[in-house]
């Protein structure tokens, strides 16, 4: 640790270096230099600020007064953009210091055909200038129209639809699409509610997914309408595929009651690709083979091409063997004759 008298001893030999270089020819003219430099810097910003400049500012804007029966489907734009021109001085003021008070629009002042309210900027361009210095020319207001929608009790409830592409990867398929919640509430005038059927996500595009994938999907704007929530969770459960065979039977249906159907063999092998989910609840029972007396006396041959008539969904890629079978319409003997 540095004794007092040394720390006094490194005090005043500082001190004399930093009088030393004050008092030499050097330091007097750089000081007269960055004097004469604030002088030169102080007419140039004054001269500057004296011209004419245009700047950009926002306003922000509130619509009060909303009854609590009424739901704004499509709101007004939150600020306006105004541009103006005054002096420099000025214009670094509204930087600077100025705060714009929000622009009040009183619901009940305005109305509007079929719940739509359309408002020209140059009916509150009065409420702006009031805020500008009088020297302060206002050049422009965007947008220069505002409008909404808003809707009185009128709602229904509508189903979630996706948008877009989803696709699983090679072995894979998607086993449902479940949206939380299905459904939405939407509000809108009369004319625009009767045309909305459903509600319809955002355009997504997921590819080659191989789990189950989650995400938070904004529902697609409809002018005019409003979807409470706008909102909705996605989920795509994914599975992979696996094989599986069972075997069918052949049945005859309309036969007469004296004919019956032989058929060799008498059942088919039905192979078929399936979730690994639903492995074990797909049997035989889910595969109909329904083989008609009609469809048989026009064949003209003893051949019959298998093809199934009702199979469970969520199977794919379903083969049969053999594809064809020998039949004959066996006559069947009544007793007592």
């Amino acid at each position: 640790m540095f004794s007092r008298r040394k720390f006094e001893y490194i005090y005043l030999k500082f001190s004399r270096k930093i009088r030393d270089f004050l008092l030499s020819s050097k330091s007097r003219e750089f000081l007269i230099f960055l004097f004469f430099f604030f002088i030169a810097s102080a007419f140039w910003l004054l001269q500057t600020l004296n011209s004419d400049y245009e700047a950009e500012f926002s306003i922000p804007i509130r619509l009060k007064g909303v009854p609590n029966n009424t739901v704004l489907t499509s709101e007004p734009p939150s600020e306006l953009r105004v541009k103006v021109k005054d002096k420099g001085t000025v214009i670094l003021n509204y930087m600077l210091g100025k705060s714009f008070f929000p622009v009040n629009l009183e619901f009940a002042d305005y109305k509007g055909k079929n719940n739509h309210v359309v408002i020209s900027a140059s009916e509150f361009e009065k409420k702006i200038q009031s805020q500008l210095n009088v020297s302060t020319h206002l050049l422009s207001i965007k947008p220069d129209t505002l409008e909404y929608f808003y809707a009185t009790g009128k709602s229904k409830w509508v189903p979630i639809k996706l948008a877009g592409k989803v696709a699983a990867a090679s072995q894979y398929y998607l086993s449902d699409t479940i949206f939380t919640p299905d459904s939405v509430l939407v509000y809108a005038p009369a004319n625009i509610l009767d045309t909305i059927t459903a509600a319809y996500t955002q355009r997504v595009q997921f590819e080659n997914i191989s789990d189950t994938l989650r995400k938070h999907i904004s529902l697609a704007y409809i002018k005019g309408a409003k979807f409470i929530p706008n909102t909705v969770g996605l989920t795509l459960p994914v599975d992979i595929y696996t094989e599986k065979t069972v075997e069918v039977p052949l049945f005859g249906v309309n036969f007469p009651a004296d004919k019956v159907l032989r058929a060799f063999p008498s059942k088919v092998q039905v192979t078929f690709q399936v979730g690994v989910s639903r492995f074990s609840k797909i049997t035989a029972d889910d595969f109909v083979i329904n083989v008609s007396y009609e469809e048989l006396l026009k064949l003209g041959s003893n051949k019959y091409t298998v093809r199934l008539k009702s199979m469970p969904s969520g199977v794919s890629h379903v083969r049969i063997a053999p594809q064809q079978v020998d039949f004959l319409i066996e006559q069947v003997s009544s007793y007592g004759s």
